[in-house]
């Protein structure tokens, strides 16, 4: 086998078939799929059953992900790191965050980074929790990540680092009766509906715990996905309780925004793989760490 039938193997994995995977990387769909016929002769293995025009993961081929990430990424770092004897002039940074953290701190980080480094670009991959950040750095899909945890994070088989805090915040229409910047205990929620995240995120958390207290509110929506909240506040539908990550983005569009008491936080951690990192991966850790 060579490191470019593990790339083409791991396309397939991760754009979930032959045909976007044949798109994502620019080549015609036979010659791909002749790629991974051979690496499957050189392993003795079917990697993938076919299911008419699907593919899903044999045994053989869940086997071989991790190690062939490690090996493509392994690459990856060697041919960064030769780069970087002429100074870190190109490379790619790939980091997994969740949504709030990615509105903030990131996207502060990432300016300061690429005004640091201009020939340097950054990859975001979406991550809905904690875990699956920790996943994707763990198994090498990404080098780093970003995530917040309702106490520190802790994790077997990648490095973390804290990097700060954010606390939770009351997002309200602007007819909201409750002052904006001022607090509003949660015992005022009585009654009012509200948009909540999917479970496994700290803002459901929160709004779980409310309603374990006795506070009687409505989950009105339910969203996986972080940027219609402020939309959905902002058109009446109901109040949203978000970190303060999206304080200035609601303040702008309008929306009035309320400290909750008693506090709540997220503690935020950076996350790296156990392995090294390339160059590009540890100036973007050096900057991240003067910016928060």
């Amino acid at each position: 086998m060579d490191a470019r039938q593990l790339e083409y193997f791991l396309a397939v994995v991760d754009e979930g078939g032959v045909s976007r995977a044949a798109q994502a990387l620019r080549i015609a769909q036979p010659s791909l799929s002749q790629a991974i016929r051979t690496l499957e002769r050189d392993l003795g293995s079917d990697l993938f059953h076919r299911v008419g025009r699907r593919v899903v993961l044999t045994p053989a081929g869940q086997a071989l992900i991790e190690p062939a990430r490690q090996v493509v990424r392994g690459i990856a770092s060697a041919r960064a790191s030769v780069e970087s004897t002429a100074g870190l002039q190109a490379g790619r940074v790939e980091i997994a965050a969740m949504p709030s953290q990615t509105v903030e701190p990131l996207s502060s980080i990432i300016g300061a980074f690429t005004r640091a480094y201009p020939g340097l670009s950054v990859g975001i991959r979406a991550a809905p929790t904690a875990d699956v950040v920790l996943e994707l750095v763990r198994s090498g899909v990404t080098e780093l990540g970003l995530l917040g945890t309702a106490v520190p994070a802790k994790a077997a088989g990648v490095r973390l680092e804290p990097a700060g805090v954010q606390r939770f915040v009351l997002i309200s229409p602007p007819d909201s009766p409750f002052p904006d910047g001022g607090p509003v205990r949660r015992e005022a929620l009585r009654g009012c509906r509200l948009i909540v995240g999917q479970t496994g995120t700290g803002m459901r958390r929160l709004v779980d715990e409310i309603q374990a207290d006795g506070i009687d509110v409505t989950a009105v929506v339910e969203s996986e996905h972080r940027e219609a909240i402020l939309p959905l506040v902002l058109g009446g539908v109901g109040y949203a309780v978000l970190t303060d990550s999206w304080a200035t983005l609601a303040r702008q569009a309008g929306a009035i925004v309320s400290l909750l008491e008693p506090a709540a936080y997220l503690h935020l951690s950076l996350a790296s793989r156990t392995a090294a990192l390339t160059p590009a991966a540890e100036a973007f850790l050096e900057v991240a760490r003067d910016n928060l």
